[in-house]
């Protein structure tokens, strides 16, 4: 199992662009978890945290496939590393200010999602000019996804020792200090320095012109909403179930539960194409997510915690594959951050609705809202099932220019010419 991810991490450059993405990305992915604690201790309701995290994620949500275009026209290190040092800022200002004044926290939420750097994207886009064969960027994929449950595992467990060595305030500084280091890491190594796109079409709609992608990112804004949900309704449970530790400990079991799934996911090759599989995938998560409505003690909620998160890191290791398949020439940053972008508005949705909905209902409800998003995204797959297979079947390795600022042809797993 670990020989394959062995070879592509043996690869130059591969490593460090992983960490360094990783790390990059840290803020980002602490940020619904850090914020709902700040809010916490500052004395704010659920519901104020919710609004909070959910203009953070729309800002964001805004702000990738924007600079991600800006990536594709302008290259990596103008972008990335300004973008970061900005987002860093917006995040110091709410962490010093607090929510008094209210409308400088939201001001400084727009600016801190608004100009989070498209690392996720840039480094999907720049596997192919790292690895160069087909085999090897799936596996880096896959890899990819799996590496990020370990940042989701991690960065819960970083939230809650950083809040109780210091405080709320001091997380949210810290991890945002540690993002921008990230964001420096990736962007001056020779990959990120010498990545150019493809040339590509004008057009306005970019990345979104092809109706593929379209009916993929409808899919994900309710897998978005599902994860984003369960954040707000295990702060909930936690409170009656001994507090920030086993929230940081169900938060931590349902990244491991996402990284168990994703490493077996990765570990072979598959056969069908990825549209069917996705929706197999797909399935599994949204029936995964039933057993937490029984809210057991906390031992085995975290167990079931996990179980939730299995089949997450396969179903967005497999939805890479079909964004590389339906990308339009000269999109690939602007169509992986578009993916992000949907993601992180239906997390941020997710975790504005779960909000009323716990204080509501309870708990319970709360954990009723991630099912019934992982079912819609099914309905979704299943009812665009002709248009993802219109565009994605025919998918080969072809010659592309993409990743090779010589334009020098060089295989790279792409149906992208046609979209």
């Amino acid at each position: 199992m670990a020989a394959g991810y062995l070879e592509i991490l043996r690869a130059r450059h591969a490593a460090r662009l992983l960490a360094g993405t990783l790390t990059g990305r840290l803020p980002n992915a602490t940020a619904a978890i850090a914020v709902v604690l700040f809010i916490r201790a500052e004395g704010g309701t659920y519901g104020l945290a919710g609004a909070l995290a959910a203009v953070y994620g729309v800002a964001n949500a805004v702000g990738q496939p924007l600079l991600g275009r800006l990536v594709d026209l302008y290259g990596q290190p103008r972008v990335q590393l300004p973008a970061a040092l900005v987002s860093a800022l917006g995040m110091a200002v709410f962490a010093l200010s607090g929510t008094d004044p209210l409308p400088v926290a939201y001001a400084a939420m727009v600016v801190a999602g608004l100009f989070t750097p498209p690392l996720e994207g840039g480094l999907r886009a720049l596997w192919p000019s790292v690895l160069r064969r087909e085999d090897q960027v799936h596996t880096a994929y896959a890899m990819d996804a799996v590496a990020q449950e370990v940042m989701f595992t991690v960065g819960p467990l970083l939230v809650t020792l950083f809040v109780s060595l210091w405080s709320a305030q001091a997380a949210l500084l810290i991890l945002n200090g540690i993002g921008v280091l990230g964001a420096l890491w990736v962007v001056v190594s020779p990959p990120s320095r010498a990545w150019r796109s493809a040339p590509r079409e004008a057009h306005w709609l970019g990345a979104l012109r092809s109706p593929g992608l379209l009916a993929l990112l409808g899919a994900f804004l309710f897998v978005g909403n599902a994860l984003g949900s369960i954040t707000v309704a295990a702060v909930s449970y936690a409170d009656d179930h001994g507090g920030d530790a086993v929230y940081g400990w169900l938060m931590a079991a349902l990244g491991l539960g996402a990284l168990v799934g994703g490493t077996v996911y990765g570990a072979r090759q598959w056969s069908g194409t990825p549209e069917r599989r996705l929706r197999v995938l797909v399935a599994f998560l949204a029936v995964c997510y039933l057993p937490l409505l029984l809210m057991p003690g906390a031992v085995a909620m975290t167990a079931l915690t996990a179980l939730a998160g299995v089949f997450l890191a396969p179903c967005i290791a497999c939805a890479f594959i079909i964004v590389d398949r339906h990308a339009p020439k000269g999109t690939v940053t602007e169509a992986f951050s578009w993916l992000v972008t949907t993601f992180t508005v239906g997390a941020s949705v997710g975790t504005g609705l779960a909000g009323p909905v716990v204080e509501w209902g309870g708990a319970v409800w709360g954990f009723a809202v991630p099912g019934a998003a992982g079912a819609a995204a099914l309905v979704v797959l299943l009812a665009t099932g002709r248009v993802l297979a219109a565009t994605g079947d025919g998918a080969v390795v072809a010659v592309s220019s993409e990743n090779d600022p010589n334009r020098a042809v060089e295989p790279r797993f792409s149906s992208g010419d046609r979209a």
